[in-house]
């Protein structure tokens, strides 16, 4: 199995990563596919303004730069993730360092453990030496993930105002290979 974690690039506005965008749910679990339900000129547009965000152009205030990754197993995109640079108080609150969508047709085959791990290995080459993960308490798939990688679970926490209870995982790198 050939496994590729890239960043989002110009080269990725074509159709098998725009067909992945559009497979992936465009809310599911408290994490929104903001490229879901696109027209291909928008994915275009879209793909450039976060290529923008990973070099920490045109960024709202408040907010971070984070690079989009797409997860290629014997080339064909099954997921992607988003890597945030740095942490603020929101994120540290309900966002974390790492969020992370898979194509569902590719989900229950081990692939989001890759696709974690292989984020993680990015975080740790930012001089990330500890990782933020949240997850929805209901979404135990996600939580196994995040406990799978070594992640040792802080608090369960409720967010009144979104209806969730979140699990919030803090991933110590320097134990990462």
């Amino acid at each position: 199995m050939k496994i590729e974690l890239k960043p989002l690039s110009i080269n990725d506005i074509n159709d098998d990563v725009y067909q992945m965008f559009q497979d992936i749910p465009a809310e599911e679990n408290g994490s929104n596919n903001t490229a879901h339900g696109l027209s291909r000129e928008e994915f275009a547009k879209w793909v450039r303004k976060e290529i923008n965000h990973s070099e920490g152009k045109n960024l709202k205030p408040g907010y971070v730069p984070g690079t989009f990754y797409i997860l290629w197993i014997d080339n064909k995109p099954v997921g992607c993730g988003k890597l945030r640079h740095y942490l603020v108080p929101s994120l540290e609150r309900d966002g974390g360092h790492i969020g992370i969508h898979l194509s569902p047709k590719y989900r229950g085959k081990g692939y989001g453990n890759i696709l974690l791990r292989e984020m993680l290995k990015e975080a740790k080459k930012m001089g990330i030496s500890k990782a933020l993960v949240f997850n929805h308490d209901n979404n135990t798939a996600a939580w196994k993930m995040s406990e799978h990688a070594g992640g040792v679970l802080e608090s369960i926490t409720d967010i009144p105002e979104k209806g969730i209870k979140l699990r919030k995982y803090w991933i110590d790198l320097s134990r990462t290979r």
